[in-house]
């Protein structure tokens, strides 16, 4: 099994730059298939240690034009990669964007819970500065502690996430 070094970074203002980055590139492949691109994850929120890794949700209206936005996207380079079990998402890799920051690339229509997670999440470590530092210190320790393992990093961190996910509403 293949080894992920798991590294945490302070936050970089380069993130936002290099989601714009992304984001022109796919606006330009996807066109009208989509509603809204989306800068989620810990990279999106100022201030908020990540690893250098951009999150990005594609919004599009419902499925009946995932195989549009599939075709699309393949002919910008994404490879579909399913759900990977988690309902509401479509994953997409890549293989060749060395011009583009290292990033994934999520399909979600715009009922899907899965983006209403992530938008919800987001927004609410931006707008509680306590919250975010909460959550970067318990990252940063998951990393310190499990360096080599990307599965206990999570799991570190699983407890202070699901503390905050009821601060915002997320779970009861």
């Amino acid at each position: 099994m293949k080894t992920r070094r798991v590294t945490v970074l302070p936050y970089s203002k380069q993130w936002q730059t290099a989601f714009e980055d992304i984001k022109k590139e796919i606006s330009s492949a996807l066109g009208e298939l989509c509603i809204a691109i989306e800068h989620v994850g810990s990279t999106s929120v100022e201030g908020l240690c990540a690893k250098p890794c951009i999150d990005i949700d594609v919004v599009i209206e419902d499925y009946s034009v995932l195989e549009n936005v599939k075709e699309a996207l393949a002919k910008a380079g994404y490879i579909h990669e399913g759900n990977l079990g988690i309902e509401g998402r479509e994953a997409f890799d890549y293989s060749d964007k060395p011009h583009l920051f290292k990033h994934h690339l999520y399909v979600c229509p715009k009922s899907s819970r899965e983006l209403h997670r992530h938008i919800a999440f987001r927004d609410f470590l931006r707008s509680n500065p306590e919250a975010m530092k909460k959550y970067g210190e318990v990252k940063t320790e998951a990393a310190r502690l499990y360096p080599d393992d990307i599965d206990k990093y999570i799991q570190h961190k699983s407890p202070c996430i699901n503390e905050l996910y009821r601060a915002c509403g997320l779970v009861e």
